[in-house]
């Protein structure tokens, strides 16, 4: 049987690049079937947009190669700080404080510009042998078979390949002609994401300020700058997100505080509905799916794109192991070890954000006591801290090998 390629991607995104870049280390032949046009990708322009990079997900573009490219614009996460209040009152006398300090690993993680991650990937994909990226086109069909499977093109070409991997978002158009149907809800929120300069320097501390509207995330990006992700209710949000930068500031001032000094927006607005959404299946006959395709889940806790890299780490992992056997990288029971392997982790992360995400976005006084006791407690006990700290750092679970450091 012939082969254009071992490996078809759906979707060039951040996710997609990464796993071509995985695959090509695990000696796949790959082809990246892009919607974007690579020549805008090459050097977009600062707006504001970051993404929350753990420890692990930084272990593995390392070694991939990409760490060089993107370290210096690489904003170490030191702390984290964990508060509950309203929008000017100030926080809550219970909290939690992580420092990077009680583990021995390092930094937590980092934060990374857009402009910097998408064109260091782009130019390493590029690059990389065994990748043959096309932009500016789309999967629009799909058929396997017994010995792979044909994908259909927007170019009106066709390719041959053993496996076909969507990373084409939420609505997955690989899942979806693969008859893998999803679970979710929408929260009724909208997440409003920005940059913001501020006069104080940051001492790369992250914050997260749970107010009953939703919570706001302040992370820490290079310079005297931070990314801010603010949850509000879906028709607050809409009126905020319409006000002139002025009037936008004016109301997030009292939720943001002056522990900064004065701020400024720096960079672009952007606006999100929030919701949950999962593949009821990460994998079908010759498909796998990874990323968003396979789960998108509320922001509260920084980890949609550190989920997708692990699925990647873990396909990259199966595909490689299964390779050295002389297995069919695409045949059903090695796409059934990535299943197996990630549908947990990825469930018990969705569950996990959803019930953080009713937990704290009300304002019912049993549940604010009870939640700041639980915070005091965990504040104030240094083996659950620590377990905390671990987790942010997406230390525990079983990982990949790219996320301990390890080659493929």
């Amino acid at each position: 049987m012939s082969y254009d390629s071992d490996i078809v991607i759906a979707g060039g995104g951040l996710n997609g690049m990464t796993l071509a870049l995985a695959c090509a280390a695990a000696g796949q032949s790959v082809t990246l079937v892009d919607a974007q046009i690579a020549a805008r990708q090459a050097e977009p322009e600062f707006d504001g947009r970051a993404y929350a990079l753990a420890l692990t997900s930084m272990r593995l573009l390392d070694g991939l190669g990409l760490r060089a490219a993107i370290e210096d614009d690489a904003q170490p996460m030191l702390e984290i700080k964990v508060t509950d209040g309203r929008a000017g009152e100030g926080p809550s006398p219970f909290f939690m404080h992580f420092d990077h300090a009680e583990i021995e690993e390092g930094p937590m993680g980092y934060m990374v510009e857009d402009r910097h991650l998408r064109p260091a990937l782009l130019s390493t994909v590029e690059n990389a042998p065994g990748i043959d990226h096309l932009d500016d086109t789309t999967v629009t069909g799909q058929s396997a078979d017994t010995s792979g499977i044909t994908v259909t093109l927007s170019s009106g070409g066709s390719l041959r390949a053993r496996l076909l991997v969507g990373c084409d978002g939420r609505g997955s158009g690989t899942a979806i002609r693969a008859g893998i149907q999803r679970t979710g809800w929408g929260y009724g929120q909208t997440a409003l994401v920005c940059a913001i300069a501020h006069a104080k320097p940051h001492g790369g501390t992250a914050h997260q300020f749970f107010m009953p509207e939703g919570p706001l995330a302040i992370l820490p990006l290079k310079g005297d700058r931070s990314s801010i992700v603010w949850t509000q209710g879906t028709e607050a949000a809409a009126r905020v997100n319409a006000l002139p930068d002025a009037a936008y500031l004016d109301v997030l001032r009292p939720r943001f505080g002056d522990f900064l000094g004065e701020i400024s927006l720096a960079g672009g607005r952007f606006s999100y509905p929030l919701s949950l959404s999962l593949a009821n299946r990460l994998v079908a006959d010759r498909v796998a799916l990874v990323g968003d395709a396979a789960h998108g889940v509320h922001p509260i806790a920084g980890q949609g794109l550190n989920a997708g890299l692990r699925d990647i780490a873990a396909l990259a992992e199966v595909i490689a192991d299964a390779t050295r056997r002389g297995e069919d990288a695409g045949a059903p029971d090695v796409l059934r070890r990535y299943e197996q392997w990630r549908r947990f982790d990825n469930t018990a992360l969705a569950l996990a954000t959803d019930t953080f995400n009713r937990l704290f976005s009300n304002d019912n006084p049993i549940l604010r006591a009870g939640r700041d006791i639980g915070m005091g407690i965990v504040g104030n006990w240094p083996g659950l801290r620590r377990a905390f700290i671990r987790e942010a750092a997406g230390l525990t679970g079983d990982l990949p090998r790219l996320m301990q450091g390890l080659p493929l």
